[in-house]
């Protein structure tokens, strides 16, 4: 029985901790905060509730496999889990309006054709299916097993793992495109080319500069379908807590690990800022690479892959309204920005620096779950706005004028969707990446994206095994990426290349 201690308790680490307690480990887990979860968290007020993270689940197969390696209960035993119908609504800049519905093809085409035009829902649905061969490719090297940590791998195949992908359908050419071009020459309408971005800039990847593979993402929502958790998605970081402590894993709550102790060239053990030191005989990190540069700049070779310094944030705006949910309102809607370029150069461009808000008005969704849980009576409802902004740094989130200013603009954006939006108010409150950052510990607030193939490499994460041995990682910003579904497959990577060593290439 070996000593691991995990430094933080977000999805991914949590479900390494899982997989290695039931492997008979001893495991600690170190936690800053004062709770477990990380990004999925919970604000409640006034019989209010909300999620301050991911609103939604995708890809549930992860956390149903979770469950059945480490316990008796099913996922579905220990959650109330369910799809969401329609998966998404869309409302885009020209006043047009769509519902799609959850895990269906031919109710997708209908609905397309029926709102944008005869021919849409083929031509969507065309470019869905060969994201398809992405998906098959990709599936299992991608999000299934570990990346190799050795940076000749990287090097002998151009810094592409995944070169195969241009000999089909959207990757035909010698120089695959990048998603806007796709949408551009495939979609040839500007509100399918909206909703097809609308996915990459959900996961704060910017369509201009994304690889075309980025066209998995609606694929895998489309296919697998879009999950609650009843009470909200809070109870999934919840359930993965528990199963957790039923496996006997230690969580301390407010130690902070300052470093990772090393002992003849390999992890040891972690530090904390009280003075303390715990020994180990592995370390499992779930922290973002600033951090790990901090704590472990042994683990920090040439081989571990940062990704973008600071990926965009979230800038969420909590609303209590008085009034009953509007009878079929849909559980999300994606309501589009007027003004597509503004919105990514503010995203992403370089900009200025400063307080002041940024002067676009965003793409907003709108999560208006119908679920007494989240509301004090039927007479009220609990509704989340949430856009991707800059990271804290580009945009001084800090400043109170400028949160306020831009929430202003997210209200706006959401009010035509909630008609007497500021009428129906009683009170809202504003999470803006300088809150992230600070609840969480990730530089400027920023929220990974998953990984994808293509680009020469540049969207992967760092691998889950560092050069420092004895030290893995596991959470959104390692292998395979960010997202709910994503942090648990990293946790599994950790805890698989853990227990059956550096050879172990996933579950057969």
């Amino acid at each position: 029985m070996a000593r691991i201690a995990v430094i933080g308790a977000g999805m991914g680490a949590m479900a390494a901790a899982a997989r290695l307690a039931v492997a008979g480990h001893r495991v600690t887990v170190y936690e800053r905060a004062a709770t477990h979860g990380g990004g999925v968290g919970r604000m409640t007020r006034d019989g209010f509730a909300f999620d301050t993270g991911p609103g939604l689940l995708h890809l549930p197969a992860v956390y149903r496999d979770l469950f059945v390696k480490t316990g008796k209960e099913s996922l579905e035993q220990s959650l109330d889990v369910v799809q969401v119908d329609p998966a998404s609504a869309h409302v885009f800049a020209d006043g047009t309006s769509v519902a799609l519905p959850n895990a269906s093809r031919a109710g997708v085409v209908q609905a397309l054709d029926e709102a944008v035009g005869a021919g849409a829902g083929e031509r969507w649905s065309e470019l869905v299916n060969r994201a398809r061969a992405v998906w098959d490719a990709t599936r299992r090297p991608l999000l299934e097993e570990p990346l190799l940590a050795d940076p000749e791998y990287l090097e002998a195949l151009g810094h592409d793992p995944y070169p195969g992908l241009r000999r089909r359908g959207l990757f035909r050419r010698s120089t695959p495109p990048v998603l806007a071009a796709v949408a551009e020459r495939e979609l040839k309408d500007p509100r399918l080319t909206a909703l097809l971005e609308s996915h990459a800039l959900a996961y704060g990847l910017d369509p201009r500069t994304a690889p075309a593979s980025a066209a998995v993402l609606p694929y895998m929502e489309q296919t697998f379908g879009s999950w609650y958790v009843r009470g909200g998605m809070r109870g999934l970081a919840d359930a993965v807590y528990e199963r957790c402590r039923k496996r006997r894993v230690e969580f301390v709550f407010g130690a902070e690990v300052v470093a990772v102790v090393e002992k003849d060239g390999r992890a040891a053990g972690v530090e904390l800022a009280d003075g303390r030191v715990d020994e180990a005989d592995t370390v499992v990190a779930g922290v973002s690479p600033g951090v790990l540069r901090r704590i472990a700049p042994a683990a920090c070779g040439p081989a571990v892959r940062p990704g973008p310094p600071v990926p965009p944030g979230r800038f969420t705006v909590f609303l209590a309204l008085r009034g009953a949910r509007a009878a079929g309102a849909a559980h999300r809607t994606v309501v589009h920005a007027p003004d597509r370029g503004a919105e990514l150069a503010g995203v992403f461009g370089e900009g200025a620096r400063g307080p002041a808000a940024p002067a676009y008005r965003p793409t907003v969704t709108v999560l208006r779950p119908d679920d007494p849980d989240v509301r004090p009576d039927d007479g009220h409802e609990a509704v989340t706005l949430t856009a991707t902004v800059a990271p804290h740094g580009r945009v001084d989130w800090a400043d109170e004028a400028a949160a306020a200013g831009f929430a202003e603009r997210v209200l706006d954006a959401a009010e035509g969707l909630l008609p007497g939006l500021r009428d129906r108010l009683l009170w809202r409150e504003v999470r803006t990446p300088a809150d992230t950052e600070r609840a969480t510990g990730a530089e400027g607030g920023g929220v990974p994206a998953p990984v994808l193939a293509g680009g020469g490499g540049a969207f992967l994460r760092t691998a889950n095994a560092t050069p420092l041995s004895g030290l893995y990682l596991a959470g959104g910003f390692a292998h395979p990426g960010g997202g709910l579904a994503h942090a648990g497959m990293s946790g599994t990577m950790a805890a698989g290349l853990i227990v059956s060593g550096a050879d172990w290439r996933g579950s057969q």
